[in-house]
């Protein structure tokens, strides 16, 4: 029997690698400066641009990109075609493309005034190609926003204990914001008394679950608080293979938070609870990583730490059978998505990250570094489904097999530490639920920072949404992020779980490749001298890789098997493959369009036909 050790092993080893000998190089190559002035102190507004401790930005940067897809992303991918495929992509791709992304993400952003990357590539492209890129992107937000609230109510139906913990940990944020920022208390005291709050909030929860509707089939741990009557069974969306009344219920509460931390300053709410949360997050991937070694040397673990004899190391080109035909190329490569490279990240990165940068030398551990955490993450999240074993559904691909296999694999692994699972599963839980309510809020809030761009703005600050005109209300603070919820909660109600996560991950790769193009501009035009390996190899990469796997999923799983055959059942599940067909054709032909526009750039800039630009010539 394989050990997981080996697991942990693979990518500490060549995680170690890329952070000690890629990112310093990378570092130098785009020449961080520590005595340069960042966006955030040359644009300081305490609203958006906020200088944050390098430790508090990491954990909000890390808390945001590690939504739950570095999680459900492997453990699909590792039922469907075997965890040394799944291993393979992380370990290898993520130094060498996911934290590369990231950083020159970060870096481009804070050259350019802490602006988007379709800004970046404005610059330099021009209009057109800029607003392509942001519109492809708004896209991909509100996929992001939809996966994100159908996985947090899906997990908080399953452990209503991490409902109550959540509640109790963003109660804690919101004070702690006013204690750091309007109190001006000091630092470290509140640090240690607000996150031994956090990990209180566990225990409450563990003593308090809390469910909306009860469940039509099984029932909920003993003790759970139960705010309504009945099952739920009329909620839009129950009934529907992912969710049940109680976890419907969950996702429009999941939304409309969403939405309103999305337009609170970034103090108030983003800022101290992504660093709160990200305690829970380390004790959670670096005790599980612990745990698994721990447990593998000493053997304190309740069962032996080994691959279970349901996960096979390599199950095929087209996978298990229970999801034949399912091609491991390309779709290995869109279905793990955030544990190796994310197009989602370098919206973060120029997002929000680049607004709150202290100094420029903070950018190599913060981008390179948190890529390489997610990644973290995603070999626990294998980790987890090889000690526990396929799930009921894990083995068809479905969300159902593995959110369960995170939380029960997990708890296990803690027993090495002598933690009851009883105690261990709804921690994991609740690391799941806190990595994703940061990184679906932060997905809102950069939602609305794509719209401003595109619309443009009137005057300085944001704009509520409601000072008149078609522009105001697309682009509004408040305004905007309804706009995004109401479109996700369409597409989480109508059941289509399995493409709607194609989708999306196919969406977000892509988005990385145009994030990698928009790099290797800035590049060319800053000096003809600068090498474009790094961003251009892993560019054409995840262009190839993803445009197959849209058209897959544009042509196959959605206009053969869910129109043609009949597969879409009902109305509305009929009208979201036909949504989902579009978009995803549609974010080809401006992923196509954008490399074309960026291609005549370089060629442009590096034959000397187009003058170079400096960095952040703005």
């Amino acid at each position: 029997m394989t050990q997981v050790i080996w697991i942990v092993a693979a990518v500490l080893v060549t995680f170690t690698v890329g952070y000690v000998g890629y990112s310093r190089y990378l570092a130098q190559f785009v020449e961080l400066d520590s005595s340069r002035t960042t966006p955030a102190h040359k644009y300081e507004d305490g609203q958006e641009y906020v200088p944050s401790k390098k430790p508090v930005l990491l954990g909000h940067h890390f808390s945001s990109i590690a939504g739950g897809a570095p999680i459900v992303g492997p453990i699909t991918a590792g039922a469907i075609w075997g965890w040394a495929p799944a291993l393979a992509w992380v370990a290898i791709g993520n130094p060498l493309m996911g934290a590369v992304h990231d950083f020159i993400s970060l870096s481009g952003s804070m050259r350019h005034e802490g602006k988007s990357i379709g800004y970046i590539i404005g610059e330099y492209v021009g209009e057109r190609g800029k607003d392509m890129l942001l519109w492809f992107a708004f896209l991909t937000i509100i996929l992001v926003v939809a996966v994100f609230a159908l996985v947090v109510g899906i997990v908080l139906n399953a452990f209503p204990q991490a409902a109550t913990a959540s509640l109790v940990y963003i109660g804690l944020a919101l004070v702690f914001g006013v204690y750091l920022y309007q109190m001006n208390a000091p630092f470290i005291p509140g640090t240690i008394l607000f996150v031994a709050g956090v990990f209180a909030g566990v225990w409450v929860g563990i003593q308090y679950p809390l469910a909306i509707f009860e469940l039509a089939e099984g029932a909920h741990p003993e003790g759970t608080i139960v705010l309504l009557e009945g099952t739920g069974s009329w909620m839009p969306g129950a009934g529907t293979p992912a969710l049940n009344g109680n976890s419907a219920a969950w996702v429009p509460v999941i939304l409309v938070y969403a939405a309103v931390a999305s337009a609170l300053p970034v103090w108030t709410l983003l800022q101290p609870r992504d660093y709160l949360s990200s305690f829970l997050l380390y004790a959670g991937v670096g005790g599980a990583l612990l745990a698994i070694i721990i447990g593998t040397v000493f053997g304190t673990a309740s069962q032996p730490l080994v691959v279970d004899s349901s996960i096979g190391a390599f199950e095929g080109f087209l996978g298990v059978d229970a999801v034949s035909p399912y091609p491991l190329f390309p779709l290995l490569f869109i279905t793990i998505a955030c544990g190796t490279i994310s197009g989602f990240h370098s919206l973060v990165s120029s997002g929000t990250t680049a607004k709150q940068l202290n100094k420029e030398s903070d950018a190599r551990l913060i981008g390179y570094g948190g890529m390489l955490g997610e990644g973290l993450l995603a070999a626990t999240a294998l980790s987890t489904l090889a000690v526990a074993g396929l799930a009921s559904e894990a083995s068809g691909g479905g969300i159902g097999g593995a959110l369960p296999n995170f939380a029960t694999g997990g708890g296990i692994i803690l027993t090495s530490f002598g933690i009851d699972p009883a105690f261990g599963a709804p921690f994991m839980a609740l690391v799941l639920v806190s990595f994703l309510l940061t990184s679906t809020d932060t997905a809102a809030r950069l939602g609305r920072y794509m719209m401003e761009e595109i619309v443009g703005m009137v005057g300085s600050g944001t704009d509520t949404g409601f000072s008149g005109g078609v522009g105001s209300f697309a682009r509004g603070r408040y305004t905007n992020p309804v706009i995004q919820i109401s479109i996700a909660y369409v597409l989480i109600i109508s059941g289509q779980w399995n493409t709607l996560w194609g989708l999306f991950g196919g969406a977000n790769q892509l988005l990385a490749a145009l994030a990698l193009l928009t790099g290797t501009v800035w590049l060319a035009n800053w000096d003809r001298s600068k090498q474009l390996v790094s961003t251009g190899v892993p560019m054409a990469i995840m262009v190839v890789i993803t445009t197959l796997g849209l058209t897959w999923l544009a042509l196959y799983e959605n206009l053969y098997v869910n129109l043609l055959q009949g597969g879409a059942d009902g109305t509305l599940a009929t009208a979201s493959a036909f949504v989902q067909m579009v978009l995803a054709l549609v974010l080809i032909y401006l992923a196509l369009s954008l490399m074309r526009i960026g291609y005549g750039n370089i060629s442009s800039a590096r034959t000397g036909r187009g003058p170079a630009a400096e960095p952040g010539d703005d």
